[in-house]
């Protein structure tokens, strides 16, 4: 049976960025970088500040010192008394004790700093409680250059446009204009709140961050049908990246593997160099910037695919909820019985894993929710169990085993590919028409079985793929 229905609510952010390439001058460029090592410095020592007081007042549960006694609490760090430490440093310069340069917080932006504090907070929250859905992240870590690379501006403004519109000029607070390719047009009635320069291997960019009321909020109320939906399933056979309940099978792009030996080649001349020296910051630069071009190749991949998808017309996406993480860890080891490890197959599953990374499906279903949002359409993941080895059309189980890639069916005269038939299964599931399977005393049992509501449908898309030449 059919769900009553999906009610979601899909409510589109008023809030959004457009990204736009900075070109600076050199005389700024040289001030941008010495605001970032002032903001992670700044970023460094709060974090010190919070890690200090949980070390200094903690009292473990487990165990008693043999002087026991109760220190003197301290004022637990927070986004507000560390903000107030702000006039209180820039009176001096800072002279940083392992390196001893000298930083002058006073050329930096008030609101600026203020943004790193909220930056702390937010990272220090995430740990401890969690976000809005108590997940919780790991444990904020001390920012190097390259793990520090952006810093906000409230009080910037935007100047002008040049003639033709192909230059926009951009006013931040303490430096003055700065010069940004105007490649794409702002909306009308768009109103600028915020920007955020970013520093990446290939030079600077901007992020402009723009609040419009005039984008509506809307629900999308919307029953799935097997006309109106769409199943997917993610491959990762040979060339396939996708494969759909329509019998497609969309192409994967592989934009690590195709760059694996170039990035293999810099990475090992990198490692030869000693550190700090000039040829080791150029091939550094040279591996980041074949990074770069990997995964902004793999996002735009994802781009495009989402597109393809949404002009189907469809406007149900059904797609695998995957377990990226239990799905790309190492295997167990094992032992004999005198204690010497054996193989566990770790070499065969180092190359599986890797093709999960690359494939980024973490990335491409959050675009394509993004994008469906934006079409009024929506997409919702489902539990794939079982739907890559049972065929749609009947309760029978056929792909047991991961070698078995195509079935040809005597009975129905159909030639049966294992992902499309994984796609429509998934679509099923999403329609509440898969059977319900269960183990008993090891095997797999269907107890009930909804298979006939859509044989029908199933046969039909089946045979509309033609029939291949070996059995025509």
């Amino acid at each position: 049976m059919l769900k009553s229905l999906y009610s979601i609510l899909t409510t589109v952010i008023m809030l959004y960025n457009y990204q736009y390439r900075a070109l600076p001058t050199t005389e700024q460029k040289l001030v941008l970088n010495e605001w970032l090592r002032i903001c992670r410095y700044w970023y460094n020592r709060q974090l010190g500040e919070r890690f200090d007081w949980w070390e200094q007042n903690r009292s473990y549960v487990d165990r008693c010192p043999l002087i026991c006694h109760l220190p003197e609490l301290k004022d637990q760090p927070d986004y507000y008394n560390q903000k107030k430490q702000l006039p209180i440093i820039k009176k001096e310069w800072v002279k940083v004790g392992w390196s001893g340069e000298s930083l002058d917080f006073t050329s930096v932006p008030s609101q600026t700093l203020q943004q790193v504090c909220k930056r702390v907070e937010l990272a220090f929250k995430r740990y401890i409680s969690g976000d809005s859905n108590n997940k919780r992240s790991g444990k904020p870590r001390f920012k190097s250059t390259s793990r520090f690379r952006s810093i906000v501006f409230e009080g910037a403004k935007l100047h002008s446009c040049s003639v033709g519109g192909k230059w926009l000029y951009l006013v931040l607070p303490k430096m003055g204009i700065v010069k940004i390719r105007h490649h794409r047009p702002l909306t009308d009635g768009a109103i600028f709140k915020s920007v955020q320069i970013i520093k990446k291997a290939d030079g600077w960019y901007v992020n402009l961050r723009l609040f419009d009321e005039t984008i509506p909020d809307f629900k999308a109320d919307i029953t799935p049908t097997w006309e109106n939906s769409l199943g997917m399933d993610a491959v990762l056979h040979e060339d396939d990246y996708l494969a759909t309940s329509e019998g497609v099978k969309l192409q994967a792009l592989k934009s690590f593997r195709q760059s694996q030996s170039k990035l293999a080649k810099v990475s090992r001349r990198k490692a030869n160099k000693n550190k700090s020296s000039k040829a080791r910051r150029l091939l550094a630069k040279r591996e980041a910037k074949l990074h770069q071009k990997i995964a902004r190749s793999r996002k735009d991949h994802a781009y495009n695919i989402a597109q393809k998808l949404l002009l189907t017309g469809k406007q149900v996406f059904f797609h695998e909820k995957l377990n990226l993480k239990g799905l790309s860890q190492k295997n167990r080891s094992k032992q004999d019985e005198s204690g010497k490890y054996i193989p566990n197959g770790q070499s065969a599953k180092s190359g599986l894993n890797k093709s999960w990374a690359d494939a980024g499906f973490g990335q491409f279903f959050e675009i394509l929710k993004y994008k469906a949002e934006k079409a009024g359409a929506v997409v919702i993941p489902v539990n794939p169990q079982y739907t890559s080895q049972l065929l749609p059309y009947k309760d029978q189980f056929v792909f047991t085993d991961v070698s078995i890639r195509k079935y040809w069916d005597e009975e129905f005269k159909l030639l049966i590919d294992r992902d499309i038939s994984s796609g429509i299964n998934i679509k099923r599931v999403g329609l509440d028409l898969f059977p319900t399977i269960k183990r008993r005393k090891g095997k797999a049992v269907i107890t009930n079985s909804c298979t006939n509501l859509t044989s029908k449908e199933v046969l039909s898309t089946l045979r509309s793929m033609g029939k291949p030449a070996l059995y025509a």
